[in-house]
């Protein structure tokens, strides 16, 4: 009988060498990918053939649930990290004798733990950074904008914008109140448009999800949507001004589709709204074209920019204030409460700078050397776009 149980446990038990193994691979899985992200050939190869195909996977089974696959994960992921973390802390210090080792195989866990979602998350999506840009897929070739030009396509949108403003569906103080669960019903549809011109966005879309539980934090942290790669969702910022929902829609599912920087993320997004046959939907895209527009107006002829703002309708007006607002109003806190308000602005500030600060970084060491600012570079693609140089 002692001898039976024996034998059990010996099966039951896996070898070390396959312990060792199941912790060396993500390892191996991160380090090729950091070996190979240099050639563009290859990442081109795996971010077609391997990338996109298990994100599209992923993206089935998660388009099951109506709710935020990726919100349940985080917030299942942080309580159990909090879990682990104190009963590692128990367990160091209950076992005095062994403390060094069942410490060092708890970090050993979470690390091996976080070396398969980061080798994941390379693959998955990062790989896409460091293979041909949308752009050059498609043969967009920007050669920066001159004054004349970056006036005339702002103009353009302007009197395109000014036109189909005061059709949006508004509130009693005049403020853009469209449907917002229209918005997500029809988002599948919003790239038809531009499908033909650009067949590689003609693959299969997913209707984004709204966040419900993190909403906030983004709008705290100056986000609108974010993709998921591990779970081939898109997820939108709900509280967000309700004119930048549709074309945030747009701009994330860009990324479903295989367009992985930010600049021609919002180029794709802006260019799928306007073509799009959906007036909501075009006047959400020319509005955040308008927004990139703008900003580089301002600074190249302040004056034609002032003469922009000036031909603007009044609810057009009125959305970019209220837009301007709603971001400002998350940049402080006021409760009434002086030093209650003081210690959590300061706070919102810390965080705010944080998370700016590693997103940016991120960007950056992923082959987008404008970091944040690269929000701000589909100007030049616009342009290119638009009004190509006449040959």
């Amino acid at each position: 009988m002692i001898e039976t149980k024996k034998r059990k446990r010996i099966l039951r038990s896996p070898p070390r060498a396959v312990y060792v193994a199941l912790c060396i691979f993500p390892v191996v899985l991160t380090a090729l990918f950091y070996a190979l992200r240099p050639f563009t050939g290859v990442m081109d190869w795996v971010s077609l053939h391997i990338a996109a195909p298990v994100r599209t996977f992923l993206g089935i089974v998660t388009s099951i649930f109506p709710f935020s696959v990726m919100e349940v994960l985080f917030t299942v992921a942080g309580i159990w990290l909090i879990y682990y973390i104190v009963k590692t802390i128990k367990l160091t210090i209950r076992e005095r004798g062994a403390r060094i080792k069942t410490l060092s195989k708890r970090l050993i866990f979470i690390a091996v733990l976080a070396f398969y979602v980061w080798g994941s998350f390379c693959w998955l999506w990062n790989s896409g950074y460091f293979a041909r840009s949308f752009a050059e897929r498609n043969n967009i070739v920007p050669q920066g904008a001159n004054a004349a030009e970056l006036i005339e396509l702002t103009q353009m949108f302007a009197r395109r914008a000014n036109e189909l403003a005061p059709l949006m569906t508004r509130d009693e103080d005049d403020r853009f109140n469209e449907d917002r669960r229209e918005m997500f019903a029809v988002s599948t549809e919003i790239f038809d448009g531009i499908a033909a011109e650009f067949p590689e966005l003609g693959g299969r879309v997913f209707r984004p999800k709204p966040m419900y539980m993190y909403s906030w934090l983004m709008s705290r942290t100056g986000y609108t949507g974010i993709y998921f790669a591990l779970t081939g969702e898109s997820n939108i910022n709900i509280n967000a001004p309700g004119v930048s929902i549709p074309a945030t829609i747009a701009h994330e599912i860009a990324h479903q589709l295989g367009v992985f920087t930010e600049d021609e993320a919002n180029f794709v997004a802006i260019i799928a709204c306007i073509r799009s046959g959906n007036i909501v939907y075009e006047y959400s895209g020319l509005f955040l074209g308008l927004s990139h527009l703008l900003t580089a107006l301002r600074d190249a002829d302040y004056q034609a920019w002032l003469d922009v703002w000036d031909s603007f309708v009044p609810e057009l007006r009125q959305d970019f204030r209220d837009a301007r607002e709603f971001w400002d109003s998350q940049r402080t806190v006021d409760t009434g409460i002086g030093v209650l308000d003081t210690i959590l602005n300061a706070l919102n500030e810390t965080v705010y700078d944080a998370v700016n600060t590693v997103y940016d970084g991120f960007l950056r060491v992923h082959n987008q050397e404008l970091g944040l600012q690269s929000y701000g570079a589909c100007v030049d693609l616009l342009i290119a776009y638009f009004l190509p140089p006449v040959a």
